[in-house]
């Protein structure tokens, strides 16, 4: 089944379906909350500073889409506890998860390995990596009992080819890479169990203003221009084609990428 183009206008229902979205006040993460809700998804919204969740949460309601829930939640600090708690927490608040869009990210300190400080690593590796894993692997239970279930990592291009000066987060982004082709290995015969990743490439975000401060991104797609992917991700998309890590930027001229 080809990708979705760009330009199409999303048609998908994500209805009675409940789908964590990780960093869900940042960027791209605001985004795909909102266009979950939109698709009639119940969405979960993860973040750090509960200030920015809540009125994320005010808009979903005032446009009278499903009430979303709250889930507030440090990836730096999180513990194996943390995670299934909060397993623990939607077992019994929704009954059910079909899917994790995991957007969190810390960028961390870029510059030369030996001017990297120890701490600023783990914090970076914790939210960029341990993270990811630690939430899939507390919901993989509730995801396994759901009869199309999809996880999403969104990756970035210094992860698949590393450079200087990136440090750690280059290394999370690498380690989430080879997170998501094991998973799809030993998802390999779980017909309901799904796994991708998509590298969306420079785009306006704030990530993006640290990054590269001189840039001017309003030359740069939005967030949006990713909103069909992500849902056709989600729901659509057959089994065959999971493990695929897909070029945001590729597909955005209109070329497919695959596994």
């Amino acid at each position: 089944m080809p990708l979705p183009s760009p330009n199409s206008a999303p048609d998908t229902t994500l209805a009675d379906r409940v789908i964590v979205v990780t960093g869900a006040t940042g960027g791209l993460g605001s985004v795909l909350a909102l266009a979950c809700a939109a698709a009639g998804a119940t969405v979960v919204l993860h973040g750090r500073v509960v200030r920015k969740l809540e009125s994320l949460y005010d808009k979903i309601i005032a446009a009278g889409y499903a009430q979303p829930a709250i889930l507030p939640l440090d990836l730096a600090t999180a513990k194996a506890d943390d995670f299934a708690n909060v397993a623990s927490a939607l077992q019994a608040q929704a009954g059910r998860v079909d899917a994790i869009v995991h957007t969190a990210v810390m960028l961390g300190s870029l510059g030369p390995i030996e001017h990297q400080a120890i701490d600023g690593w783990l914090s970076t590796l914790r939210v960029d990596l341990l993270g990811p894993f630690g939430l899939t692997r507390a919901l993989l239970p509730l995801l396994r009992a759901t009869p199309d279930a999809s996880v999403i990592f969104t990756l970035d291009t210094r992860g698949q080819e590393p450079k200087a000066y990136w440090g750690a987060y280059a290394v999370a982004k690498a380690g989430l890479s080879a997170l998501l082709t094991i998973l799809a290995d030993e998802w390999e015969n779980t017909p309901n169990l799904r796994v991708n990743g998509v590298v969306p490439g420079p785009m306006q975000s704030p990530l993006r203003m640290q990054t590269h401060p001189g840039d001017d991104v309003t030359k740069l797609p939005l967030p949006e221009v990713f909103v069909p992917l992500y849902l056709y991700l989600l729901h659509g998309q057959p089994k065959t084609e999971s493990g695929a890590i897909i070029d945001g930027q590729a597909w955005l001229r209109g070329a497919s990428a695959g596994p």
